[in-house]
């Protein structure tokens, strides 16, 4: 009977976790605060065809569309860790690598959620929001968006 309990509170022990959750080990993920748009570049046609430009609060980032036979490119402006629960204006203006104009010029809200990379007791503490960038429509979710064409 000893030995039966031993056993388990043993591997428990070996583990780095205690009976009730306490001195879980954590992983080493790391992750940042912030907001990011993700897009598909064979959307845009051509190669680098569009300038996409996103901004949160006011900051900003931004790159060319990418390659056509790329699965995907994104954009990510980071926000202190500190932000918090929060909503924030985000802006996204793409525009024409050949004529300079502007495509689409979209802006939305975006509410902040926690991010927990390694478990919800353990550092970091991320808070996040996401978009797709759609060369019609502008900020989407990316819910369902197929990353290959």
């Amino acid at each position: 009977m000893c030995r039966t309990l031993v056993v388990p509170l043993l591997a428990v022990a070996l583990s780095g976790c205690s009976l009730l959750g306490r001195n879980a080990p954590c992983t080493l993920v790391g992750a940042e605060s912030g907001v990011s748009a993700v897009w598909r570049p064979a959307d845009f046609g051509a190669q680098d065809a569009a300038r996409i430009r996103l901004c949160v609060n006011s900051t900003c980032k931004e790159r060319t569309s990418g390659a056509p036979d790329d699965p995907f490119a994104s954009l990510f402006v980071r926000l202190p860790d500190d932000v918090g629960a929060s909503t924030l204006p985000v802006r996204l203006t793409m525009t024409s690598a050949q004529s300079g104009d502007t495509v689409v010029e979209d802006s939305t809200r975006a509410r902040l959620t926690e991010q927990h990379p390694n478990g919800t007791s353990c550092p970091p503490t991320a808070w996040t929001a996401s978009f797709r960038a759609d060369p019609v429509k502008g900020l989407v979710s990316p819910e369902g968006m197929r990353l290959q064409g």
